[in-house]
């Protein structure tokens, strides 16, 4: 076990509950800081001097550098915690699994930016809410289209890491929760709908994504 814990930096409800998630599958110890670049606390200088671009998720390691980006940090986690079987041991099969965690990164994750600050990917956008609302309703159905090909790509073996519940299984629950994605599955996808419901009952998931996301009473 490291010496010094791992420094989390990251809001509740945001995409550092992935690696959240894995730091509790890794026994590994930690420090979670609240803060966020749209929500900026005393924290928030704290990130800044890890990571300039005031990224969260973004994980201070135990020897004081610094990851950023959920796949990137989801993999060096699992090469320091094997034993977490965050990855699958089998070559062929891990190999897949850092796949679909790029997959996710490349092709899920801009479309959800797109969607948040539309303004930001179209000139004088800023005042101009037809011209948001159409770009959110364009790339929102990109969004899920790249879920339906991830979900005929990467099948249930019961989980999309294999026997086990890894890594990918953490990115996807956390990712898909976000701009409509769970319920057009639920609709297109049910199976692969079921499979999100069921990673997030999962024992060593069901504390984490609980206080990222508590129940409704």
């Amino acid at each position: 076990m490291n010496a010094q814990p791992y420094v989390l930096f990251g809001k509740l409800g945001s995409g550092a509950a992935s690696v959240h998630a894995a730091l509790e599958m890794a026994g590994a110890p930690y420090r979670l800081v609240e803060t966020a670049s749209w929500e900026p606390n005393a924290a928030f200088d704290e990130l800044l001097a890890v990571n300039p671009i005031g990224q969260v998720p973004t994980l201070k390691l135990p020897d004081g550098t610094a990851l950023s980006e959920s796949a990137a940090i989801l993999i060096a986690l699992a090469e320091r915690h094997p034993q977490a079987h965050l990855l699958p041991v089998d070559a062929a099969a891990r190999a897949q699994a850092i796949r679909g965690l790029v997959y996710i990164a490349a092709n899920c994750y801009p479309c959800i930016t797109i969607i948040d600050y539309p303004e930001r990917f179209c000139a004088d956008a800023n005042d101009d809410e037809p011209v948001k609302t159409r770009i959110r309703a364009g790339t929102r159905e990109r969004l899920h289209m790249h879920w339906d090909i991830f979900s005929d790509l990467f099948p249930a073996r019961p989980y999309l890491s294999g026997a086990a519940l890894g890594a990918l299984d953490l990115y996807a629950a956390v990712v898909s929760k976000w701009s409509g994605a769970r319920a057009h599955l639920a609709q297109q996808r049910p199976d692969f709908h079921a499979l999100l419901q069921r990673i997030e009952a999962h024992p060593k998931v069901a504390a984490v994504f609980t206080r990222h996301w508590p129940k409704q009473p």
